[in-house]
């Protein structure tokens, strides 16, 4: 396992010290049973999309706007995870040897971040994931993001979010309006817009019904949280299902401090479900340098045949 090497890092923020965002978490806890029997002893998060497990995009997505060092939050199960960002020696030499440079490059790729593992016990909610990371964040801000929630790997949510947080000076939730008929399946916001697709969020809903939903402004599974959080999550009691939820949290934390959220207007594939794995796993593809004309060729003979 890799520690971190603390960055003092810091942005002019008037003339004072505002922390840069260098870290982030990324809960893979969960029990995955809506893949299952795949997921009953692999993580959910190693399943493949095209080339790359669903974790790897995620943490590309981070890498690419500056951040290095990640805090993965495990379960039971969850080994692979820790197997796959970790240093391959014996296969490395086998791609050396048969002169396969691109493939090592592919594998090495990320060789340069940092990882740190935190098991979580028991799988008691999202605020409970990101709590376990609280030994690796100590008083600075952090990324987290929920790695079945793909976002186009052209698109820019996170460094969006991150220049939102930069100017504000407080948390920034993803948010993204959806459809009547499934806004009962996400958390959804009520607030006032403060500049084009920026709100200052009143409050929160989890999974609300569609006719009680203040909004269509669904969250996503994109936040940038300030250490505070953590202060918050020690007074917090268990939620519905005896978990202990985000939106609680974050909540309580509005009482005292603003938190903003940032509409995304590009691609997100939800991942978390077989029929959003499908679809990622087909768009990506199409894009695939390697696979894009067999693949779309394929498609098209498939969708005369069903005609």
């Amino acid at each position: 396992m890799k520690y971190f090497i603390r960055l003092n890092l810091s942005i002019d923020s008037g003339g004072l010290e505002l922390k840069k965002i260098v870290k982030a978490i990324l809960p893979a806890a969960g029990l995955g049973t809506r893949f299952l029997p795949a997921t009953k002893a692999s993580p959910k998060e190693m399943l493949p999309i095209v080339d790359k497990p669903m974790i790897q995009y995620a943490v590309e997505e981070s890498e690419k706007c500056g951040i290095e060092q990640f805090v993965i939050i495990t379960g039971k199960n969850k080994r692979a995870i820790e197997d796959h960002f970790d240093v391959a020696l014996e296969l490395e030499e086998n791609l050396k040897e048969k002169g396969k440079k691109k493939l090592l490059d592919e594998i090495n790729s990320l060789k340069h971040l940092e990882f740190a593992y935190i098991r979580q016990g028991r799988a008691l909610g999202l605020a409970h994931a990101i709590m376990c990371a609280r030994p690796f964040i100590k008083e600075e801000p952090v990324a987290v993001l929920l790695s079945d929630d793909i976002i186009d790997p052209e698109e820019t949510l996170l460094q969006d979010m991150m220049e939102v947080y930069y100017k504000y000076e407080s948390p920034v939730i993803a948010l993204e309006r959806v459809p009547k008929d499934e806004i009962h399946r996400y958390g959804v916001i009520s607030g006032k817009e403060e500049t084009k697709g920026v709100y200052k969020i009143d409050s929160l809903v989890e999974k609300p019904p569609a006719d009680e939903a203040p909004s269509d402004l669904a969250i996503i599974g994109r936040y940038i949280l300030t250490p505070d959080i953590f202060n918050i999550f020690e007074k917090m009691s268990p939620g519905k299902g005896g978990e202990y939820q985000l939106t609680d949290a974050l909540n309580m934390m509005i009482k005292n401090s603003p938190i903003y959220g940032f509409v995304f207007e590009g691609r997100r594939y939800d991942a978390g479900d077989k029929l959003g794995f499908l679809k990622a796993t087909v768009e990506l593809a199409l894009r695939s340098d390697q696979l894009s004309d067999s693949f779309r060729d394929f498609l098209k003979k498939m969708a005369a045949d069903i005609k």
